[in-house]
């Protein structure tokens, strides 16, 4: 049995692998596409993830297993992983915690405008007055992808006084439905994006849905950057139709320093840093490689498994 694995985590990874598995590390790109031509499990993930999809479709006929860090397969050949009838284990809770609070930082720094507080001392000025005033009790949250991300988002917000209404694809647990959600954005004042990145989420916020939004709401997106309508969200912020966007993801990424979302109002941008803010995530991701690769060899149901035709 073969496997092509990340040489960034071997130190966590080889101190725990059988003896039969032959394993090639791989440090570039070359080195994935190589190694996984013969292999049988494969754990290929690099930046940009445009990376992971060409070494894929370098693998030969013994592939039967993919693992990733990534929560969406997105950037993933799923129609070519369907076809040869590869299993895929996401990432799915790895960043969970992290993400999360990413997302209640949002919140929290559109509620009190944080952005023009560190402007301020940027400039060296001494405000005399707060410039966010919104206090977060009897506020309303609708969080859009209440799934392991979702669910955190839901739990830390409502500990902080916020009403929280969670969207799921078939409306399970009091959640709203994928069709039920629009009609109900003039009643949020925090829109979250959470949901995983497929054909139906792309442009999911365009111009009818930012119009339908209070003009006090905040869009907050920790999920992928092609879920809203850029241009759409610019008119938005420039026209003031809604109180402003914070993005930590975008599209393309990196966004290019001429892109104009970088200059606009009521606007923070964090870089897609939501999942890299911690010190765990290739420890967590090597526990959970292990535990699957175990449950592999032994045939039992594994962690994660994605479902291919869904995206996720």
């Amino acid at each position: 049995m073969k496997a092509v694995l990340p040489a960034l985590a071997r130190p966590l990874l080889e101190p725990h692998l059988p003896a039969d598995l032959d394993v090639a590390w791989f440090a570039s790109p070359a080195q994935a596409n190589a190694g996984i031509a013969d292999a049988e499990i494969a754990w290929v993930d690099m930046q940009p993830t445009a990376l992971v999809a060409d070494a894929i479709r370098h693998a030969g006929p013994r592939l039967r297993w993919v693992s990733t860090i990534y929560a969406g397969l997105d950037a993933f050949p799923l129609d070519l992983l369907r076809e040869r009838g590869v299993l895929v284990t996401n990432g799915v809770g790895i960043n969970a915690v992290a993400v999360a609070e990413y997302a209640v930082m949002g919140v929290l720094a559109a509620a009190k405008r944080f952005d023009r507080v560190v402007q301020a001392q940027a400039r060296r000025e001494w405000l005399a007055d707060a410039p966010g005033k919104v206090e977060l009790p009897g506020t309303r949250a609708l969080v859009i992808g209440y799934g392991a991300i979702g669910r955190l988002i839901g739990d830390r917000l409502v500990g902080l006084g916020v009403e929280v209404t969670g969207v799921t694809r078939s409306g399970r647990d009091g959640t709203l439905a994928a069709d039920a959600w629009r009609g109900r954005l003039p009643e949020f004042d925090w829109i979250v994006l959470a949901a995983p990145s497929t054909a139906e989420t792309k442009a999911m916020i365009g111009a009818p849905e930012l119009a339908a939004m209070k003009r006090s709401a905040w869009l907050v997106n920790i999920a992928r950057g092609d879920m809203v309508d850029d241009a759409a969200l610019l008119d938005a912020l420039r026209s003031g139709a809604i109180g402003g966007a914070f993005l930590d993801p975008t599209d393309p990424e990196p966004l290019p320093a001429d892109h104009p979302l970088w200059d606009a109002p009521d606007c923070m941008i964090t870089m897609h840093l939501s999942g890299r803010s911690q010190t765990s995530m290739f420890r967590r991701a090597a526990d959970l490689f292990l535990e699957n690769l175990r449950a592999y060899r032994e045939g039992r149901p594994m962690r994660n498994v994605a479902d291919l035709a869904a995206g996720y």
